[in-house]
């Protein structure tokens, strides 16, 4: 085997072979479970060959190798291990978390499976605005396709959502589609007409009340919601509906039974707590000053080493569906900037050739908006080096402020992130000069405390 070796002394540092109960990989690293973590010898799994970091987090103990070298490790440990299929790896995972980790895991579940087509609707409306930029002719017939192009995701953004969070709970995902169809249904007011004043709730009267009925265009809490009800309403009406007639009753009753909840009672006040969190995190962000620009692009990697980056993602769709621009998007790439340079300038301070090399490959990835390499194979093993690539990000994400710069879509990051930027040449030159500027720092405040950091990192 071409990483024998890496493997062994994983077995060794894990406990032994049979200590193993469930792995798996993703981009960058090899995850495993272990049936029992008190055999772990951490100083040994932190010192495994070819790995360029060790960490435990949500229950999964996680080797950092890299894209494309971890899929062959995880292929040779399967042959090893007579295991090639891992299907309940996913449930080993949860059962390991505590609830803010599963939380947050499910909505990554959701949200994950829709960022290609949200990217590619993000690309799109550069693309226009950079044709707009460049003087271009649009026709009136023209520009109403490329207003489909670019608005129909986010139009039916509940029916995509609806979609995959009732196949995450395990429903019928065309029962989702069409409860997320009903929430945008033409019959009810249009939610973003509503908000500007050219449309009226539609009053429905129950019981006294009169509840105001609007379209959910654009919302996404409320569509996890429907997805989630779907499923186990689902569910539960499958334990006792005869089989015979199975096939009409219950979609007919989870349909029903969904949408009714929806529009009259938990639609709203979803509604309303999507509202009021999306308002808090934005006024966070708009803090006087571009406080809130500095802290979120220094610190925004700190939620990658916990895994708790993936719940951004909510943020993003909800700002780009409630004002077409994304302002998280910029100052993610400058926490990656400013953490990138802070690794590059302490890997050229490592003596040894083996080290220095190792170093500087684990780094490549980050040009591609990946950074646990690089953040568990340098930067934390000196935090002078870590905590210099927070204050470049926070210099990227102070500059994000000055230049006011937002993206157009969201799911790419530092250098594909640049064509978010091309609605004109002004925001291109302005990302680049963000990233640039947060590599610069932390490279160059590395620099200042090369003294103590060499000492820490040559040892």
């Amino acid at each position: 085997m071409k990483h024998e070796t890496s493997i062994y002394q994983i077995l060794k540092a894990l406990g032994g072979q049979e200590n193993i109960k469930n792995f798996e990989h993703c981009a960058t690293r090899l995850r495993i479970i272990l049936k029992d973590n008190g055999l772990v010898d951490k100083a040994a799994a932190e010192s495994v060959e070819g790995s360029k970091g060790y960490f435990f987090n949500t229950g999964q103990h996680q080797f950092v190798f890299g894209t494309g070298k971890v899929n062959e490790v995880f292929k040779e440990l399967s042959n090893l291990m007579g295991t090639a299929v891992h299907a309940n790896f996913k449930e080993d995972v949860y059962s390991n978390m505590n609830l803010g980790q599963k939380i947050v895991r499910i909505l990554a579940d959701i949200l994950v499976p829709l960022i290609p087509a949200l990217v590619t609707t993000g690309l799109l409306m550069g693309l226009r605005g950079l044709l707009l930029e460049l003087g271009f002719n649009f026709s009136d017939t023209m520009l109403t396709l490329f207003q489909m192009l670019t608005d129909t995701a986010f139009a039916f953004l509940p029916v995509l959502i609806a979609y995959s969070a009732t196949k995450k709970f395990g429903g019928n995902p065309i029962l989702g589609i069409v409860v997320g169809l009903m929430m945008v249904a033409p019959q009810l007011p249009n939610a973003w007409a509503v908000a500007q004043g050219a449309a009226t709730p539609m009053p429905f009267e129950l019981l006294g009340l009169s509840i105001p009925l609007v379209g959910y265009q654009g919302s996404i809490i409320p569509a996890i919601v429907a997805g989630y009800l779907v499923s186990k309403v689902e569910q539960k009406l499958r334990t006792f509906v005869p089989s015979i007639i199975d096939l009409v009753v219950t979609p007919f009753f989870t349909l029903t039974i969904t949408i009714a909840m929806m529009l009259l009672v938990l639609g709203p006040l979803t509604h309303s707590m999507e509202v009021f969190v999306s308002g808090a995190i934005v006024s966070l962000i708009q803090a006087p000053f571009g406080l809130g620009y500095i802290v979120f692009a220094g610190l925004q990697q700190v939620l990658v080493i916990t895994g708790l980056h993936h719940s951004l993602g909510i943020i993003e769709l909800q700002l780009l569906a409630d004002t077409g621009f994304n302002a998280l998007n910029p100052l993610i790439s400058a926490s990656m900037a400013g953490q990138f340079g802070a690794a590059i300038s302490a890997a050229l301070m490592m003596k040894e050739q083996l080290k220095r090399s190792n170093a500087l490959s684990s780094t490549s990835s980050t040009l591609f908006g990946i950074t646990e390499p690089l953040l568990f194979g340098v930067n934390l093993r000196s935090m002078k080096v870590f905590a210099s690539g927070i204050v470049g990000g926070a210099i990227g994400g102070l500059l994000t402020y000055i230049f006011g710069l937002s993206a157009t879509g969201m799911g790419i990051t530092f250098i594909p992130g640049l064509l978010l930027y091309t609605s004109s040449l002004v925001s291109l030159l302005q990302y680049l000069v963000v990233i640039v500027s947060a590599f610069a720092s932390g490279f160059i405040f590395v620099k200042i405390q090369s003294k103590a950091i060499k000492k820490e990192i040559n040892v």
